[in-house]
């Protein structure tokens, strides 16, 4: 079962694929400016520090005098000389009442023949600070600058997608049955300006293959049933003639019911493809459960099976009325053909859904045949095959969803108008 993707509008993704773009980049070029700035500060500090220890030890060989500013400086005599030492403390400091970080560079020196011990610190807070102002004046400045360029990357978006979605929008207009042409809006890109041109060539050939096929199709169900209304006016001629024995009325009334068989086959073709292509572009609000009502009482003069119709609710649809006449028709003649035993039929409208119920012995083999063109369940139905397709192709114009179900004995057919 294949996933639905979700979708959304063209410049919603680019613009969500820049920002998401724009935030890695100054997240990572923040942290990157960090890191990089707090390198050179230790830097920094570590070369200062290596310069006030050597003016230090100048000026102690030069016979000045010690000069000494806990916890900056400390210079002390000691025994023995050691490795240099370069490390981070945390130093009390009185002035501030709170233990400060400091860097701190501890040297070993024979100078004028006594070991001393140079120690130099530096504040480290300084340079952090120094440090935050830096990343956070270059995440102001970056903020500034994307928020400009993704309004100015927006704009400019809609504005060279502006022909695309008119011409978008023309296209969903577009209709077979109309005679106005399509109108697309030029663009100065080649490729949208090749599209247009595809486009106006597809609709053009679209329109003109429809309007061919339409009219085959009219001129064939025209020319079929003037040959056919023929035939069946010559066949009644001969069946009331004098001089037909048993087997040759048979035959004759088999050809008869063909012959009609053939007509309606002919009429509810051309009834699909109309409907496949539109053409019952009248809609009105209207209640089905009147609609089936009439029907039900025209079937009722000609059909020896009883049918209940209860109305729960009445089911108000919006669709044409011919259509409504046919949906209800087709699915009435449907369950009278198909009907066994001696239950009724059960028709019921109540909360935006028709019910038709027919008694039948056995569920459908093939349920999810049941609305195809020309499908019968057995050779033994005089069926043209299409009054189900019919339905379906009314409910799939409109919207509307149709079920099938057995159960005890009844197959179900529910239509859901909402």
């Amino acid at each position: 079962m294949n996933k639905k993707i979700k979708k959304i509008p063209l410049i919603q993704k680019t613009s969500k694929t820049f920002i998401w773009i724009s935030l890695v980049l100054m997240l990572g070029s923040s942290v990157m400016l960090y890191y990089y700035l707090r390198v050179i500060l230790r830097t920094e500090v570590e070369e200062e520090l290596h310069s006030t220890e050597s003016r230090l030890e100048k000026s102690i060989e030069e016979g000045g005098e010690v000069y000494q500013l806990p916890p900056i400086v400390e210079v002390k005599k000691v025994t023995d000389l050691n490795k240099e030492i370069l490390k981070d403390t945390l130093i009390y400091d009185p002035s501030q009442d709170e233990l400060e970080e400091f860097r701190e560079l501890s040297t070993f020196s024979m100078i004028n023949g006594e070991n001393y011990r140079i120690t130099v610190r530096a504040l480290v807070v300084e340079s952090e600070n120094i440090l935050l102002a830096v990343v956070l004046s270059y995440l102001v400045i970056i903020l500034v600058v994307f928020v400009f360029l993704f309004y100015l990357n927006k704009s400019r978006n809609q504005k060279v997608w502006h022909p695309f979605f008119r011409n978008l929008d023309q296209m969903k207009s577009f209709s077979l049955t109309s005679e106005k042409p399509i109108v697309l809006m030029e663009s100065d890109i080649l490729e949208f300006s090749e599209m247009n041109n595809e486009i106006t060539t597809l609709t053009n050939k679209v329109r003109t293959d429809y309007k061919n096929l339409k009219q085959y199709t009219e001129d064939v169900s025209h020319e079929m049933q003037t040959p056919l209304a023929i035939i069946q006016a010559k066949i009644e001629n001969v069946i009331n003639g004098e001089m037909l024995d048993n087997d040759q009325f048979v035959q004759l009334t088999s050809i008869q019911k063909d012959i009609q068989r053939l007509s309606q086959i002919t009429k509810r073709l051309t009834l699909l493809t109309k409907i496949e292509n539109n053409q019952f572009l009248n809609r009105e609000r209207l209640d089905i459960s009147s609609k089936m009502s009439e029907t039900i009482h025209d079937f009722s003069e000609i059909s020896t099976i009883n049918i209940d119709f209860e109305i729960r609710e009445n089911v108000w649809v919006t669709m044409d009325p011919y259509l409504a006449q046919v949906l209800c028709s087709n699915l009435i003649s449907n369950a009278i053909k198909y009907s066994s035993g001696r239950k009724n039929i059960l028709v019921t409208t109540q909360q935006g859904q028709l019910t038709i119920a027919n008694p039948g012995e056995s569920s459908i083999q093939r349920p999810e045949m049941l609305f195809s063109r020309f499908y019968r369940e057995s050779d033994g139905a005089k069926s043209t095959g299409l009054g189900l397709a019919i339905v379906k192709r009314i409910c799939d114009l409109y919207g509307f969803s149709i079920a099938y179900y057995f159960e005890r004995g009844m197959h179900y057919f529910t239509i859901s108008f909402s």
